[in-house]
């Protein structure tokens, strides 16, 4: 068992595409900021190796309301969780650079979330995505 959890909560009323899309976008942000989240490579008997998972599972919630987004961002702030965020003007963009100037626009209350993932301890992470419930 982890002390720590990964959770990504995401908002429902996107494209299934988009929702695919800021899942694996945000996955990689937690694999690239905490090196200690990152699992053996996966070997086959054949001796292939393959690229290795998080160590930690990835659960994945919805959030109906852009109002539920922001609360749980909120609660993750207050609880100085470590957090990754996916906003719907980053559909538009083409790179990174893209992605760092649209962001950068604007304040942490001007975000317009529609994804955000959340790293940290079990009980503080539980707290943070209080009422959410798992993606379907």
């Amino acid at each position: 068992m982890y002390k720590n959890k990964i959770a990504i909560v995401v908002l429902n009323d996107l494209a299934y595409w988009q929702k695919l899309n800021v899942t694996a976008f945000l996955s990689s942000s937690v694999a690239i900021a905490f090196p200690e989240t990152h699992g053996a490579a996966l070997l086959s008997a054949s001796g292939t190796p393959y690229l290795p998972f998080l160590k930690h599972p990835i659960l994945v919630y919805a959030a109906e309301t852009t109002e539920q987004m922001k609360r749980t961002f909120n609660r993750s702030q207050e609880r100085e969780l470590h957090i990754g965020v996916f906003t719907k003007e980053l559909f538009s963009t083409k790179n990174e650079e893209g992605n760092l100037k649209e962001v950068a626009k604007h304040t942490d209350a001007e975000l317009d979330l529609v994804g955000i993932i959340i790293y940290g301890e079990n009980k503080k992470v539980d707290k943070a995505i209080d009422k959410l419930k798992f993606h379907s």
